[in-house]
C-alpha cells in the first residue's frame, strides 16, 4: 500500500506539472491580470481551459495520496522518495515538451532516482 501512494503520488505530480507547463506555454497569462482584484477572473479564466483543469484535478490527487501516505510512512521517507517525480519529470520534459535539458539538469535528476534507489532498499 505504502509504495502504491507514492507511485500514485509521484505520477499525479508528474502528470499535473506537464499539463501546467503545456497550457501556460500556449497562454500566457499577463502580470496585470495577477493583481489581487483579478485573481477571482483570472481563476475562473484558466480553470475554462481543459489541460489546466485537469492539471489541478492531478495535483488533489498527489494531494490525497501524500496525506494517506502520511499515515502509513515516516515523513523522512515519504518526502525524500515521492522527489523521483523531478528526475521523471526532466525526462519527460525533454520527450514530450521538447525542452532543452542541459547536462547538469541530468546530472541532478540521476542524483535525485540514485537517492530515491537508495531510500527503496
Amino acid at each position: 500500500m505504502k509504495w502504491a501512494m507514492v507511485w500514485t503520488i509521484v505520477g499525479s505530480t508528474v502528470l499535473a506539472d506537464l499539463l501546467q507547463s503545456f497550457e501556460m506555454k500556449r497562454h500566457v497569462v499577463p502580470a496585470e491580470d495577477l493583481r489581487p482584484g483579478r485573481w477571482a477572473r483570472t481563476t475562473q479564466e484558466m480553470l475554462r481551459r481543459g489541460p489546466l483543469a485537469v492539471a489541478v484535478f492531478f495535483m488533489a490527487i498527489s494531494f490525497f495520496a501524500f496525506m494517506k501516505l502520511l499515515s502509513l510512512a515516516d515523513l523522512s521517507f515519504a518526502v525524500p522518495v515521492t522527489a523521483a517525480s523531478v528526475a521523471l519529470e526532466t525526462l519527460l520534459a525533454k520527450l514530450v515538451l521538447r525542452e532543452k535539458v542541459s547536462a547538469l539538469r541530468w546530472a541532478g535528476a540521476l542524483a535525485v532516482a540514485c537517492g530515491v534507489a537508495l531510500l527503496a532498499m
